[in-house]
């Protein structure tokens, strides 16, 4: 099986390295990242194990590959100029997205006529040029046909991940994975960046007041949409966040929380943004929602600005 990672950063870095066991992987990444891979190799540490991994890296794709499956692992703000860029590999070839958020499989759509929906809700924290950290895991990743079904292709590279050490399962409803993923992301990701802690402070009363509206919001939303969660209401969410989701995660520190040091853009309107877009198109309120994503698009505004 040969297999392409597309935007690799810290996820798409240490699926690769897990996968390099198991199967034939490129991954595209910066030049920076590629040239200290390929000089020392791809140092992986945590929940996955420690080890050090040599794989096929690149700024680019080796001319004339071709592939069985490609993984999309950047941020979902650069999903369209990815697709953009190397329309020609996507078509025809099954596509997976391994992404936070939602629209990353609609803009994938418009460029394949194979598309994976993908869940990882893992935590993956950069350590340097060349290492990532593997810190937290809240259940298994998920893959399925977007926006629903679960064929061979997909069983397929469910069992090659599984091989590799990556705990996944197949869904037939990965839709209402994503959107699942999406609620806890929301809760979460962007408090713990604005505020600069880990997850496990978030549990703090004051903080909890903020998740609550966040959810209840989203459920809103998401029913709108047609969508049926695991859970019956957003009472029943919330008391799975605090007691599953949020202690398994806890000493994770957000993805956001790690662009926004970098001074990168975030992907909030993939997050609560596409919360308050849905809510907005469907007569729906989500000020909650909306204000959060507002003091993300603040503090990314100093970082541009260059106030401290």
């Amino acid at each position: 099986m040969k297999i392409l990672v597309l935007g690799a950063g810290a996820v798409g870095l240490a699926v690769t390295a897990k996968l390099s066991s198991v199967c034939d992987v490129h991954a595209v990444t910066r030049k920076r990242t590629a040239d200290a891979i390929n000089a020392g190799g791809l140092r992986l540490t945590g929940i996955w194990g420690t080890g050090t991994f040599r794989f096929s890296v690149s700024e680019g794709i080796p001319e004339g590959a071709r592939y069985d499956y490609i993984l999309i692992t950047s941020k979902s703000r650069d999903t369209e100029a990815i697709c953009r860029q190397y329309a020609d590999t996507l078509l025809g070839t099954e596509t997976v997205s391994l992404q936070n958020g939602i629209g990353n499989e609609e803009i994938i759509s418009r460029f394949s006529d194979k598309v994976i929906g993908g869940m990882i809700i893992t935590g993956f924290e950069w350590q340097g040029d060349a290492g990532v950290h593997v810190s937290v895991e809240a259940g298994p990743a998920k893959l399925g046909r977007f926006p629903a079904g679960l064929d061979a292709p997909v069983k397929m590279l469910v069992d090659c991940m599984n091989q590799a050490g990556i705990r996944t399962g197949g869904s037939a409803e990965i839709r209402a994975d994503l959107w699942g993923k999406t609620l806890y992301n929301c809760a979460l990701n962007p408090l713990g960046a604005v505020m600069g802690v880990p997850y496990g402070k978030l549990a703090q009363p004051a903080a909890w007041r903020i998740i609550d509206q966040i959810v209840r919001e989203g459920f809103l939303v998401i029913h709108a949409e047609g969508v049926g969660l695991p859970w019956e209401s957003a009472d029943e969410y919330l008391t799975y966040l605090r007691d599953v989701q949020l202690p398994a995660t806890a000493l994770h520190h957000s993805s956001m929380l790690q662009d926004i040091t970098r001074g990168r853009l975030t992907e909030i309107d993939f997050l609560n943004g596409a919360i308050v877009a849905k809510g907005t198109a469907h007569g729906i309120p989500t000020p909650v929602n909306a204000c959060i994503a507002d003091l993300v698009k603040f503090r990314e505004s100093l970082n541009r600005t260059g106030v401290p």
